[in-house]
């Protein structure tokens, strides 16, 4: 009997060397708070005592401290960690300090409400502005800490414990700093204009502040003003009455009425109407007015509008007040009736126009939208209280077409701008605001983005318009949340006083006494006011005003949280902001110009760098049918619906020791993959456009997921043992399969690093998913399964893919990271002591190439044989498929190959035969067959009389060849189940030569693997 024979074990498995490794298969909820340790605070303290390198600074653009966080933060904040994590495995220091906007009309408008909502009717009372302002910095001190604990939750890596709050004393003494600035400049203006008003929110509103929405259904009104002086061509009527003809979609404005315009280069003419009489017009709209009327008009006379310019009207509706015509370049040909009527209080191009020509602008209107006795002082009662936007407009209406002076109304559907906050229609409105001027540093601004990259370069565009188009931004807003203008007014002439002196003495009260103490001081308290302008008994004639700042100004300063030099403009640069791309006319913009306007020495000076060297922007997320997350849809998701897996379907485990025969008791549970699968999903977005987020897109996260945790538990388990610290090698030494593996782990290595370098972290996260799948899972991982399952534990091929896979799960970490950090703390925490003394963490390394495990050598002949090797394998798999097909064989052990090259042989045939006749021992391995050969025409008998056999056509070097699939000709062995064993000694010993080797020292080494010797002679 045969010596193996003698040596039986007592399973033939207990002498595989199997993957074995403690490592879970799913996460484990319990260790969620460790690891979220580790890869957050404690790696971003590591950092920033222990590494030298150059600092990268990512500036926080602060989320709004008021309500739930919802799944676009969680893309935005996942995204810059990402990007922070890829810098800090470059060897960078990350300094990334998060930030929150607390003040604005939201968060009050909140406190209000729950004010009244927690005392009964009876006990409700009006707030004054301290109350608010208590009431609110409690409501945004909450919101602050719970959307802190839910940011680290996603595992976000940053300063948390210098988080900055536009809240803070010290970021308001700094945004006064800028303001001051813009001060000294001569940048703030107060005025009295039209600005964008929101009755719903009592405020003025920036246009940033802004929505518009195309499905606005106003009642526009063709109306009638009688001509009082006629110019010349026009005095051959001046026996009758002449009705100038407007349009509006405004008819509420007409109560502010101030001048008619017209275009002096339009024609046009006098109509007459058997029921209005003569009506003036422009010419191109003659077929519309026509329709108003409801009958044809007949032509009288035709004239230039330059003969209009000078003509007065009379505004017979509300006041009989005579009012001029002007020439307005704005007018136009193609819409209302080419006569435009002018509101300067309610109008920006009606407001600059009158202004030239020293016409007052004037809003009868209140705070809340209604108008003021005012409107009509005819009969101060007519109109008084009533809203603009609802009964007013209509109020308006009926008392023309009461005094004859309505033609005709319709409904109009256009575009209309919105409060943003609200999502309430807003109005113009002339009132007395605070402005900044935009037009002087404009040039600036547009300048400066020249040097900034823009990603995606549409943004570039974007932003750049809106800068172009503004001229001026109102900062003044009528809250009590916020930060205050600091203008004092003179009590006798109402007077505004705002100097560098008086707010660097109000910033000194303040740093003394608290913000606060601008609302809840005495208002004749002369300790604000400058010393030099106090009375001789110390007393004030000034007192404080109430306007806040534009929550954007609040924002827009941020950058100075950026350097703690007070001298404002100056080294205060970002790497890089990322944001939504909504911040193109937020964010972005205020940043950019307020950075700007104190930029560069000297009184006056407005020359600076933007606050950003890269500007980054994301899309919106949206459901899976393309429409925005809205509550009133019910479509919104929470992030922690994808952390803890509730928006898949139930999963279902077997418990332990349950006793259920053929059917055991089961449980259902959620696969609560934590932080990482929110990650996962966030990085694998491409980000630059809108976002879609469905069941069917988090089903494929949730599976690349647990793809990348079954490889960790593999490679773990394949690495158990190893011990790298005695073992080196250069990849020239190693056998052809794992030189084409450490290729492929480059190649991909290389790729994704580019990726992360240009911020495209989704094709990095799918470069590694294809690596993974196919590189390492479908051809690394399958050819060496017999070696590293098989040949001896301490064989030199066994050392050679522990190397390999040793540089690969390294590799790995250094990939994912970034991405799924606790997946890779978890696999750490899991590593052997050797590995981890060998290798350091892979955030922890000067360079991400530091100490590799394999030295590199450059093998250029054999990267450009690699399309070879995958003709070859796609050839023989597409042969074994049709052998699976027929049932033939199963496991791709159960064939052998010949690749019978068909044409005579010639120098390419011969080429062909020497690479197959080289790699004939690699081949088998990579193909994971029972062997591999190679032959000319005719085939072998083995070949053309095997039981079975299935050919598949392909060209290599130039040849034509077959690759040939069929049944083995040995017997199989039945530890590796490859077909080794010589048919001769199949039933005798079937074991192959190696197996042999490996189970004769296997005896000696581990005895207890095996049946004494009696035992093993009776099984034999």
């Amino acid at each position: 009997m045969p010596g193996s024979a003698r040596i039986i074990p007592k399973s033939w498995s207990s002498t595989l060397l199997l993957p074995n490794s403690p490592f879970p298969p799913r996460a484990l909820p319990a260790d969620r708070p460790k690891y979220l340790q580790k890869c957050t605070d404690d790696l971003y303290a590591w950092q920033r005592k222990r590494r030298t390198g150059p600092t990268f600074t990512l500036h926080d653009g602060p989320p709004y401290a008021n309500g739930n966080l919802h799944v676009g933060h969680a893309l935005n904040k996942i995204l810059k960690d990402v990007l922070c994590r890829y810098k800090l495995s470059q060897g960078y220091k990350i300094d990334y300090v998060p930030g929150w906007d607390c003040h604005g009309l939201p968060i009050e408008q909140k406190a209000i409400e729950q004010y009244a909502e927690q005392r009964p009717g009876s006990e409700r009372r009006k707030l004054d502005a301290v109350s608010i302002r208590n009431a609110a910095r409690a409501l945004a001190s909450t919101a602050v800490e719970e959307q802190k604990r839910a940011f680290r939750g996603w595992g976000i890596m940053a300063d948390w414990g210098n988080a900055w709050k536009t809240m803070d004393r010290g970021f308001e003494l700094k945004q006064l700093g800028v303001f001051k600035v813009l001060v000294k400049k001569g940048l703030i203006y107060r005025r009295f204009k039209p600005v964008y008003w929101s009755p719903s929110s009592c405020t003025a509103l920036a246009e940033a502040e802004l929505e518009y929405r195309d499905d606005h259904v106003s009642t526009a009104a063709f109306v009638k003003f009688v001509l009082q002086s006629l110019p010349v061509t026009l005095k051959r009527f001046a026996s009758r009455k002449i009705n100038a003809i407007i349009w509006t979609t405004t008819p509420w404005t007409l109560p502010a009425n101030k001048a008619i315009g017209v275009h002096s280069d339009l024609q046009y003419l006098l109509a007459e109407s058997p029921t209005h009489g003569l009506l003036l017009l422009a010419s191109s709209r003659l077929d519309d007015i026509q329709k108003a009327c409801g009958h044809t008009l007949d032509i009288v006379h035709s004239f230039l509008g330059s003969e209009l310019t000078g003509a007065t009207y009379i505004d017979g509706a509300f006041r009989n007040d005579t009012r001029p015509i002007l020439h307005a370049e704005f007018v136009a040909s193609d819409s209302g009736s080419g006569l435009v009527h002018l509101a300067p209080g309610h109008g920006a191009d009606d407001y600059q126009l009158c202004l030239r020509h020293g016409i007052d602008a004037f809003a009868p209107l209140d705070d809340q939208g209604q108008f003021t006795r005012d409107a009509s002082p005819r009969d101060p009662e007519l109109l008084l209280g009533k809203e603009v936007l609802r009964s007013g407009n209509q109020s308006v209406l009926d008392y023309l077409r009461k005094s004859n002076l309505l033609l005709s109304s319709h409904k109009y559907k256009h575009k209309y701008p919105y409060d943003w906050r609200s999502k309430q229609p807003v109005i113009i409105r002339a009132t007395e605001q605070w402005f900044a001027d935009v037009g002087v540093i404009r040039g600036n601004a547009l300048n400066s983005l020249d040097t900034v990259t823009f990603i995606p370069e549409g943004g570039r565009d974007r932003l750049s318009t809106f800068v172009r188009n503004r001229s001026e931004w109102c900062i003044s807003r009528q809250r009590a949340w916020g930060v205050p203008i600091p203008a004092l007014y003179n009590e006798e002439t109402g007077r505004a006083l705002l100097d560098e002196t008086s707010i660097s003495h109000i910033m000194g009260v303040i740093e003394d006494r608290g913000i606060d103490a601008w609302w809840t001081d005495d208002n004749s308290d002369p300790v604000w006011t400058p010393p030099h302008l106090r009375s001789s008994d110390g007393s004030t004639l000034y007192h404080r005003g109430r306007d806040t700042m534009d929550v954007w100004f609040d924002s827009g300063t941020s950058w100075t949280q950026l350097s703690t030099s007070n001298d404002y403009g100056k080294q205060c640069i970002a790497d890089i902001y990322l944001e939504g791309s909504d911040q193109h006319r937020g964010w972005f913009q205020s940043s950019l110009l307020t950075r700007i306007a104190c930029g560069g020495p000297g009184e006056g000076s407005v020359v600076g760098d933007a606050p950003f060297k890269t500007l980054i922007t994301h899309g919106f997320t949206l459901d899976q049918h393309s429409r925005k997350m809205s509550k009133s849809i019910g479509n919104v998701i929470s992030p922690d619906q994808i952390m803890d897996g509730t928006l898949l379907p139930l999963l279902k485990q077997k418990i332990r020791g349950s006793k259920g025969g053929a059917t055991p008791e089961k449980r259902a549970f959620h696969d609560a993959q934590g932080p990482d699968i929110l990650r996962l999903w966030a990085a694998s977005c491409d980000y630059k456009n809108d976002v879609i987020l469905s069941q069917t897109v988090l089903k494929a996260i949730n599976g690349t997921l647990s793809k990348y945790r079954v490889t960790f538990k593999l490679l773990l388990g394949l690495l158990n043992g190893f011990c790298p610290a005695n073992i080196s090698a250069s990849s020239d030494q190693l056998d052809t399969v794992h030189q084409i593996a450490l290729i492929h782990l480059s190649k991909t290595f290389t790729k994704v690093l580019d990726h992360y370098n240009q911020f495209e972290f989704n094709r990095a996260a799918q470069e590694i998913n294809r690596y993974i799948n196919t590189d390492l899972s479908s051809f690394y991982l399958e050819s060496i399964k017999d070696t590293i399952y098989a040949d001896g534990l301490r064989s030199a091929s066994r050392a050679q893919v522990q190397l390999v896979l040793l540089q690969t799960y390294i590799d790995l970490q250094t990939m994912l990271y970034p991405i799924v950090p606790l997946l890779v703390e978890e696999a750490l925490d899991y590593t052997s002591d050797q590995i981890k003394d060998f290798c350091a963490h892979p955030m922890k390394r000067a360079n991400v190439r530091d100490d590799p495990i394999i030295r590199t050598v450059s093998n250029s002949s054999l990267e450009d044989q690699l399309p070879s090797f995958q003709r070859i394998n796609s050839a023989v798999k597409s042969a074994q498929e049709l052998a699976r097909a027929d049932k033939k064989m199963g496991s791709s052990l159960q064939s052998q190959v010949m690749f019978q090259i068909v044409q005579e042989p010639n120098d390419t045939e011969k080429a062909a035969a020497s690479f197959l006749h080289r790699y004939q021992v690699e081949l088998e391995t990579m193909l994971v067959v029972s062997g591999v050969d190679h032959c000319y025409d005719p085939l072998p008998k083995t070949v053309a009389e095997a039981e079975w056999s299935y050919r598949s056509d392909f060209e290599l070097d130039g040849s034509h060849l077959s690759a040939y699939v069929y049944t083995p000709q040995m017997g199989k062995c039945v530890r590796c189940w490859r077909y080794k064993v010589p048919k001769e000694k199949e039933k005798i010993d079937p074991l192959c030569q190696r197996c042999s080797d490996v189970l004769t020292d296997l005896s000696t080494t581990r005895p207890e693997l095996f049946h004494d010797k009696m035992q093993s002679a009776m099984a034999a």
